[in-house]
C-alpha cells in the first residue's frame, strides 16, 4: 500500500474532518465530542508542520500541532495529534505520517513534540514509543468524558514527549 505525505491544504478539510470524527467515535482519541470547524482548526494549529497522508487521491490520515504557549521561550514546543482513517489503521500509515511530521518539526526548529494519550490507546502509545517518545507522567482523572462508551467516566491521560536530537541542542 503506497501513499504520499504532503502539506495539508484547506481543501483537505472535509476528509480531515471525517477522519477526526472517526477518531472521536473510538472514544480513545480526544475529549472533544465533535470536530472543530476549519476556521477553528486552522487558527489553532501551527502552519508547519501540518501534514496529510494521501492514497489514491484520498486523504487517509493527518498530523497537526498547536503551540503549547505564546511565551517566546516555548516557541520550539508543540502538542501534536495524529489521526488515521479507520480503514487504514494497521498498515503503516500512522508510522509514516508521524515520522514525516517529526522530520518536518525538526526542520522547522521544533525541539519538543508532546501529546496526551489515553492509556487505553495502546497502539498510539506503542507507535510513539517506537519513534522515540517517552512517558513523562500520567495526569490522573484529568477530564470527564461527555459522550460514547466512556460517558460519565473520569479519564487518565498519559503525557508523552520527544526531544529533538538536532533542534534546540545548543
Amino acid at each position: 500500500m503506497t501513499f504520499t505525505i504532503r502539506h495539508m491544504l484547506a481543501g483537505d478539510w472535509p476528509a480531515v474532518e471525517s477522519i477526526y470524527q472517526e477518531g472521536i467515535e473510538t472514544g480513545n482519541a480526544t475529549f472533544e465530542s465533535t470536530p472543530p470547524t476549519w476556521e477553528e482548526f486552522d487558527h489553532g494549529k501551527v502552519e508547519n508542520p501540518r501534514l496529510v497522508a494521501v492514497r489514491d487521491d484520498r486523504v487517509v490520515g493527518w498530523a497537526a500541532a498547536a503551540r503549547t504557549s505564546s511565551r517566546c521561550v516555548y516557541e520550539g514546543v508543540i502538542e501534536h495529534s495524529v489521526y488515521v482513517a479507520a480503514a487504514e489503521r494497521g498498515h503503516g500509515t500512522g508510522r509514516a505520517l508521524l515520522t514525516a511530521f517529526l522530520d518536518a518539526a525538526e526542520a522547522a526548529g521544533i525541539w519538543t513534540v508532546q501529546s496526551g494519550v489515553f492509556p487505553e490507546n495502546e497502539a498510539s502509545l506503542a507507535l510513539h514509543r517506537d519513534l522515540g517518545f517517552r512517558t513523562v507522567g500520567v495526569r490522573e482523572r484529568v477530564g470527564k468524558m461527555e459522550f460514547g462508551a466512556y460517558a460519565g467516566q473520569w479519564r487518565d491521560v498519559v503525557m508523552i514527549e520527544r526531544r529533538s536530537t538536532s533542534a534546540g541542542t545548543d
